[in-house]
């Protein structure tokens, strides 16, 4: 098939470009170009035949000629970027999904695979949440989740399936890295640092899921029977990785050498707080086998660090960290407060 990829420049983009097109397909990227410089890999990228630069909120009809499924990755990627501006948020993360949806429609792609969220559940105590529990949104990234879903679900009919993937919070190593998941963050600071830096108490629930084990969801979300998949939400992920996030620490602590748990200053309970069922994928996607869980991951992040000899001032620089990359795009002027760029983007 060929395979639209929103967002393919991205930290899941360019894992899941490489996986689809090894998988066979012909992989068409679009990307805007926000996180060009945010680079820590050795692998090569030429994994699209065609590569759009382009910003999801000007894509138009060409952009899908010949597309069969769309992956939508693109949009304000984590809760501290959505809350930038939340108005923004709503523009590129709401409108933008329902806009791109709409055209590869209209240009005839018969799948629509949406990289939403376990976070539209909120506050979900320890108890194992299913597709079927009610979303309790937190802030504007959960919230554009939610209102995409609702919006997408009417595009639905005999040639048009979208689906739904509501991805458990993503870690493990990608060529361009991002510091701002907690299973890479704790794992960044314990290298650089020595010290396993908790923001918070850590007693909050987090459901985990490894880029790879993501990507591979989409590749067997887009290659499923339509009655497997259409107008339906997923929980991507595996009841393994629901954990605790100061055992996600102490298991930092015993992979990393000489390194010890602290606490910052006031840390306090985390709101977002939930553990989820991934029964609903295993029974209607079989084909999707997860291949890591936390602790393969950092271990594999630690080699990794390690290869590069990571260092406190990269790993607390603007380049793995995807709101203080944006904030200097604007205070730098490459970009306007409404995120268009001011001259060419950065190339991709």
């Amino acid at each position: 098939m060929r395979i639209l990829i929103t967002g393919n420049q991205g930290y899941v983009g360019t894992v899941m470009a490489k996986m689809m097109s090894e998988a066979g397909h012909e992989v068409v990227g679009l990307d805007t170009g926000y996180f060009t410089e945010c680079w820590m890999g050795t692998d090569r990228l030429d994994y699209v035949f065609r590569q759009i630069v382009k910003d999801i909120r000007d894509v138009d009809a060409a952009d899908f000629t010949g597309v069969d499924a769309v992956a939508h990755l693109a949009g304000l990627s984590n809760d501290p970027t959505g809350e930038l501006n939340p108005g923004l948020t709503e523009a590129i993360n709401l409108a933008a999904t329902i806009r791109v949806a709409g055209l590869a429609k209209q240009a005839g792609a018969s799948r629509f695979v949406f990289a939403s969220s376990c976070s539209i559940y909120g506050s979900g105590a320890s108890d194992a949440l299913t597709e079927e529990d009610a979303f309790n949104p937190l802030t504007a990234y959960a919230r554009s989740k939610v209102e995409s879903e609702f919006a997408l679900q009417k595009l639905a009919d005999d040639r048009f399936s979208p689906v739904f993937m509501r991805n458990a919070t993503v870690y493990g190593f990608s060529p361009r890295l991002r510091f701002d998941l907690v299973v890479n963050n704790l794992t960044g600071w314990a290298v650089s640092t020595h010290q396993v830096k908790l923001l918070s108490d850590g007693r909050a629930w987090r459901p985990l899921l490894h880029v790879d084990d993501m990507s591979q969801a989409f590749l067997r979300a887009i290659e499923a029977p339509r009655e497997a998949i259409h107008n339906q939400a997923f929980n991507v992920g595996n009841e393994e990785d629901n954990w605790q996030i100061r055992d996600i620490a102490k298991k930092v602590a015993e992979i990393v050498p000489d390194c010890a748990v602290t606490f910052a200053a006031g840390a306090g309970a985390d709101t977002r707080n939930y553990n989820v069922s991934f029964a609903k994928i295993r029974e209607r996607l079989p084909a999707f086998k997860p291949q890591w869980n936390v602790p393969k991951g950092i271990e594999q992040l630690y080699r990794e660090f390690a290869r590069i000899e990571l260092a406190e001032p990269e790993f607390s620089s603007r380049t793995y960290t995807r709101l203080k990359q944006i904030q200097y795009l604007i205070d730098s002027g490459q970009v306007s407060s409404e995120l268009r760029w001011v001259g060419a983007p950065a190339a991709v």
